[in-house]
């Protein structure tokens, strides 16, 4: 059984660091595109960034530019997303899904993707 595992979420400051990890069983990231989204109590869901490991796309919604970096690591088999400076707005239940389409321009889920459990971030002024 596939299974995506998110892990590192956490409750911090504003201005703190957290590294979002998602590990993955019975998938192999490799060739793949791999996608962090995000929900708060009450919003939509956002794409929040992708990474094509075979083509090296990456994507970030605009409101994390500059601050978020997504990195593969494809002998683990495992994808990160470092988050430094956090806002309190970045306050969600973060969720990896694979495969994704990763385009420059926005990370969009299959119909048949794999959805982790989530690991909440927690970001307080």
């Amino acid at each position: 059984e596939v299974q995506l595992v998110e892990s590192g979420g956490g409750s911090v400051q504003a201005g703190d660091s957290l590294r979002l990890s998602c590990a993955a069983s019975e998938f192999t990231f490799d060739g793949y595109a791999i996608g962090w989204f995000r929900q708060a109590p009450g919003k939509d869901r956002e794409g929040v960034s992708c990474i094509g490991t075979s083509d090296g796309i990456i994507y970030y919604t605009d409101s994390v530019k500059g601050r978020f970096t997504i990195s593969s690591d494809n002998a683990k088999n495992v994808v990160y997303l470092q988050m430094n400076n956090l806002k309190p707005e970045d306050t969600a239940e973060y969720h990896c899904a694979a495969p994704v389409l990763c385009s420059g321009d926005a990370v969009i889920r299959n119909e048949y993707d794999y959805w982790g459990q989530g690991t909440q971030v927690t970001v307080s002024s």
